[in-house]
């Protein structure tokens, strides 16, 4: 069901972050790509890391891609019989879009491939309307405190 309002969930820290990772983690199927968007440090990589883990993968470090730009990973946590893949992308030292598709970007928007893409507002275009969208934004007077607001194609469970 395609939503223009957004689910919002005001996590006080980032244990609550990751819990509300975690619960969205759970709604995902292959062929899902979310965009996530937020200023620099609003806790995109921690919301992509506990959506990963919620998914199954195990790689221990999980780093986020700023400088190799793609990860790769392998999904335990599939429904029986569903082979799944995890990309988590960053795209914020690259320039345009133009840019983004030369990487072949494309591929993981499918099956079997769930796409977490930090920074995709820099090729927005180059994303669906299908696109799920998670938006993190750091609430005034509390520096602990993010607002998480998700729009878009929400799966049904």
């Amino acid at each position: 069901m395609l939503t223009d309002n957004p689910l919002r969930f005001l996590s006080r820290n980032e244990t609550e972050t990751i819990e509300i990772a975690k619960d969205f983690a759970a709604s995902l199927r292959v062929g899902d790509v979310v965009a996530l968007s937020g200023e620099l440090g609003a806790g995109k990589s921690v919301f992509c890391r506990a959506v990963m883990r919620a998914l199954g993968v195990v790689d221990e470090a999980l780093p986020s891609p700023t400088f190799s730009i793609i990860q790769e990973y392998d999904a335990a946590n599939g429904i029986a019989g569903e082979h799944r893949r995890v990309t988590h992308m960053d795209w914020y030292r690259l320039g345009d879009a133009d840019e983004i598709e030369m990487l072949g970007i494309r591929d993981y928007f499918q099956v079997p491939w769930i796409c977490l893409i930090e920074w995709a507002e820099r090729a927005d275009g180059l994303l669906s309307d299908e696109t799920i969208r998670v938006h993190i934004s750091c609430v005034a007077n509390d520096m602990e405190a993010r607002l998480v607001e998700i729009t878009g194609e929400k799966p049904q469970n």
